[in-house]
């Protein structure tokens, strides 16, 4: 049995998907991954895939480059010859999709983790590239060999609504699992209240409203540290450049810890975890720290108000409000018995809706339909 992965870059696969790919090699699976490659190629062939490149650009929308990449693609699909495939990441899906739609190909998997900015973005590009994207999404989905896993119900039911896909090819994922020997509930360290934000440094994350909220407290006396942990993204168009977080580090109320290979020991150190994004697939951030026993702050909105329980494990704020932000730090650092029932209840979730095991076993069952 063969089958390939196509996604946008190799580190994504790495954090997202790995797991699975090794699983499937346990039970005895070919697995091929065609991405962009970065540094860890090798690290990849090591545990036991077969990897292709692609000059796939994550922010390119240049004709000529986007059309070598599907001819790239077909070529490897072509030399593969997969039983199954699972395409990953728009790009992966869209274009995965067009190659592998007339191939003889027996279960194709499409993980739409998250729309992208061109589903959140209201500037004219983004207007015309989610028409475009609509489009080619229902030309490489809309098949009977084909299931669609979404992370949340809003993702899944904008896409029947724009006849996308049928309502029998989709299925809920939330998420894409957290080890739970690995993520372990910790009790809170000692000293200053430390407040986290976890993730690429984007702005359609509310990254800007987070640091707003920490410049007002930390300037108003609040006793506690704000921190950001991730890097900037200059593929995303949404990044913070490298002269905005200087300004905000600069201003010495925020702290940046940089990227962490270890996300369990970094979530230890901190009280609260907040990402007051305008919109995800379902945060893995969030699920992490749940499973870590932190309490969590984040909006309102599509896949991060599945990622928590209201009032139970986090608090949900309106989307773009750093005065939400502000009155909900205030409410989990002024309560620690609050804070601190609520990170065991979101150990509890994570036990329950997030484990890792649970996310495996139901991407094997597909992928053993092609058997």
């Amino acid at each position: 049995m063969k089958l390939l992965f196509i996604v946008n870059v190799d580190w994504f696969f790495i954090s997202h998907r790995l797991p699975i790919a090794l699983a499937a090699i346990k039970q005895g699976y070919e697995v091929h991954l065609a991405c962009g490659i970065t540094n860890r190629k090798a690290e990849l062939e090591t545990l036991g895939l077969v990897v292709h490149s692609l000059s796939i650009s994550r922010s390119g929308t240049s004709l000529l480059k986007e059309l070598k990449v599907i001819k790239e693609m077909n070529t490897i699909v072509e030399k593969v010859a997969p039983d199954a495939v699972h395409l990953v990441t728009i790009k992966g899906v869209v274009y995965g999709g067009l190659v592998t739609r007339f191939k003889k190909i027996k279960v194709r998997i499409a993980s739409i983790s998250g729309l992208g900015f061109v589903f959140i973005d209201k500037g004219f590009k983004a207007l015309i590239l989610r028409f475009l994207i609509t489009k080619l999404y229902r030309i490489a989905l809309n098949s009977s060999n084909t299931k669609v896993i979404f992370q949340n119900e809003n993702d899944k039911a904008i896409f029947i609504k724009n006849n996308i896909i049928k309502p029998e090819q989709s299925l809920i994922i939330r998420g894409s699992g957290v080890d739970l020997e690995k993520y372990k509930y910790l009790p809170e360290p000692s000293g200053e209240k430390v407040i986290m934000f976890l993730a690429r440094l984007l702005k359609d994350k509310g990254l800007v409203e987070f640091c707003e909220a920490a410049i007002t407290l930390k300037k108003s006396g609040f006793k506690g540290r704000f921190v950001l942990v991730g890097d900037i993204d200059l593929y995303n168009p949404n990044s913070l450049n490298q002269q905005e977080l200087n300004n905000y580090v600069n201003s010495g109320y925020i702290e940046h810890w940089g990227f962490s290979t270890n996300v369990a020991e970094i979530i230890a150190h901190s009280h609260v975890m907040v990402l007051p994004s305008y919109r995800e697939g379902l945060p893995k951030s969030l699920i992490e720290a749940a499973a870590c026993g932190r309490a969590v702050i984040t909006t309102d909105v599509p896949g991060c108000r599945d990622a928590i329980t209201p009032n139970l494990t986090g608090i949900l704020i309106p989307v773009k409000s750093s005065e939400a932000i502000i009155y909900a730090i205030q409410t989990l650092c002024d309560n620690d018995d609050t804070r601190i029932i609520m990170g065991k209840k979101g150990r509890a979730l994570a036990e329950s809706c997030f484990d890792i095991a649970d996310v495996i076993e139901t991407h094997l069952k597909l992928y053993k339909e092609a058997v």
